[in-house]
């Protein structure tokens, strides 16, 4: 006959609650000498969980959802191949959708998930009117909201504080001297919205007036064509602080075919943290998101959510930490 939790349990002088939160890492802490103890029963007894039963028992597949707004943006890759580990150690398969910017197929796969039976899904909306919050709470699904707001009343949301980070970034660029700084902005969405708040934040912290805003998509052709609509503002900017670190690679190479030095000419800060932004010349200032901790904490989250059935809703804000490099005018030191 098949070894049971029972089984575990009662090898390992314990109750099976416990067997479950070692096998599925919560949601409750167990005790160091206890862990050990059922972790040695399971290996004697050869234990292996029956996901099928599970699944059947929940009349939900044993897998998780993601939906990213952009599978190209490098933010949102290594954010989703952080989630997809984090979900694999805890014995969970993820399934990603890329909306690619578009709200229809974003709205497709959500319902894909939904009719596929996933036990959660953990979202990147494209907006606020994405739907994906009614959608859920419908067919019963539980969710997390990742990067960006959908409804923080009935939701648990992960993200990165975006308004503090962006004032640190700028607060940066006065430091150096700056007074006439501009921003580019992304769409509106939650996490552009914040950092423009953060932006005119540390403006007024500091008693500048505000600078020219440009809003554009999140990527780098938009920051490369942006780069024109700034120098045609009068008193031309002499930095700019960039929602995204795509739209700053974009604007640096703007930058360079007009002729202008960066930093003596234009300043840049941005905000991500990608990889790539080392690889710039001359390397890209950035304010770096908690990735890591951000993809952990909500597959924390949506599994807590799965085992108990209740939600935790609210904002998880973390800190974003600045990385300088040469294009604030910073040593550029690789």
């Amino acid at each position: 006959m098949a070894v049971t939790r029972a089984d575990v349990a009662r090898l390992a002088g314990t109750s099976p609650a416990l067997v479950s939160y070692v096998l599925n890492g919560g949601p409750r802490q167990v005790a160091p000498a206890t862990r050990a103890r059922i972790e040695a029963a399971i290996a004697e007894l050869g234990y292996r969980p029956n996901m099928s039963a599970r699944s059947l028992r929940m009349n939900r597949g044993h897998a998780l959802g993601m939906v990213i707004p952009d599978g190209a943006n490098p933010f949102f890759s290594e954010l989703s191949a952080v989630v997809e580990a984090a979900a694999f150690a805890r014995g969970y398969p993820l399934f990603v959708g890329n909306a690619a910017g578009d709200s229809e197929r974003e709205q497709a796969y959500v319902r894909t998930f939904i009719d596929r039976r996933v036990e959660g899904l953990l979202a990147i909306s494209s907006s606020w009117e994405s739907g994906v919050g009614d959608a859920c709470v419908e067919a019963g699904m539980a969710l997390v909201a990742v990067d960006r707001i959908i409804d923080p009343a009935r939701f648990a949301h992960v993200m990165c504080d975006s308004v503090g980070g962006a004032r640190d970034a700028v607060a940066h660029l006065i430091e150096h001297g700056h007074r006439e700084i501009a921003c580019l902005s992304g769409p509106h969405v939650s996490t552009a919205e914040d950092r423009v708040q953060g932006y005119r934040n540390a403006l007024s912290e500091h008693g500048l007036p505000e600078g020219p805003i440009v809003r554009t998509d999140f990527g780098g052709a938009a920051g490369y064509r942006a780069l024109s609509d700034l120098l045609a503002e009068s008193p031309r900017p002499t930095a700019v602080f960039v929602t995204s670190d795509l739209q700053a690679m974009g604007m640096l190479r703007a930058a360079y075919d007009a002729g202008l030095r960066v930093p003596d000419d234009l300043a840049v800060v941005a905000f991500d943290g990608i990889e790539y932004a080392r690889y710039t010349r001359p390397g890209l200032t950035t304010m770096v998101q908690p990735t890591r901790r951000m993809g952990e904490l909500a597959v924390e989250l949506l599994l807590d959510q799965i085992d108990s059935g209740t939600t935790d809703p609210g904002v998880r804000n973390l800190e974003a930490a600045l990385t300088t490099r040469g294009s604030c005018g910073c040593p550029d030191d690789f």
